[in-house]
């Protein structure tokens, strides 16, 4: 399976193709510019020179040209990015993990997006594509490095089966990593917002924190 990552230059969307691509993934790592891509991917080729990484530099458009994409932008840039390759994105699962989320003093709040959440953002602006939410909870930092495992649940919420399948295919290939269904879509509003409150967590104790929830018991 090849994934693209639709402005993957960033702390949590490089993390994540580094970790997809540990995990034997062939990853395009995409921005405007296929140029800023090619530094990432030089760079994080030379920080785990021991790993076959199957990463390459394209832009969004090339990026989008893969089986299934993730939209690693910004989230105010998200909807708008998913919208530019709206044609390259028909029919496809394409995995939203954005958090509307802005810093206030020593604070973390959420914010409203458009339609209620990013992920619906998304939908909204790729109608023909199956949008998932998820992987917004993993801390970018222990996502990027590759020698510690990150421990996490994944929320995924989508209104589209085939796309809750898909991202938890993906979730499951990362050691620790657990794809839980949190629902529909309309769920992909407290998901993300409820990040501004790990965030906190993690500025107030000086860690790490990712969700972990009890109580549930998975087929094997």
């Amino acid at each position: 399976m090849e994934v693209g990552i639709l402005g993957g230059t960033g702390p949590a969307g490089s993390g994540l193709a580094a970790r997809l691509a540990a995990a034997g993934l062939q990853v395009a790592i995409g921005s405007r510019s296929k140029d800023r891509a090619q530094e990432i991917v030089t760079g994080l080729l030379e920080r785990w020179p021991g790993r076959e990484l199957a990463l390459s530099a394209a832009d969004n458009a090339m990026a989008a040209e893969a089986e299934v994409i993730v939209v690693a932008t910004p989230w105010e840039a998200a909807a708008a990015t998913a919208g530019s390759v709206a044609a390259q994105l028909e029919g496809k699962v394409v995995i939203s993990m954005a958090n509307a989320l802005t810093r206030m003093g020593h604070e973390f709040e959420p914010l409203v997006p458009p339609r209620g959440s990013v992920a619906a953002h998304v939908q909204s602006a790729v109608p023909g594509a199956l949008v998932a939410a998820a992987f917004q909870h993993l801390p970018a930092k222990a996502l990027s490095n590759l020698d510690e495992p990150v421990e996490s649940d994944v929320l995924i919420a989508s209104d589209h089966p085939a796309a809750f399948e898909a991202t938890a295919r993906l979730v499951s290939l990362i050691p620790d990593l657990r794809p839980l269904n949190a629902g529909s879509v309309a769920n992909a509003a407290p998901i993300e917002a409820f990040t501004a409150v790990l965030l906190q967590l993690n500025v107030r104790y000086k860690t790490r924190a990712a969700l972990r929830l009890t109580g549930i018991e998975l087929p094997q």
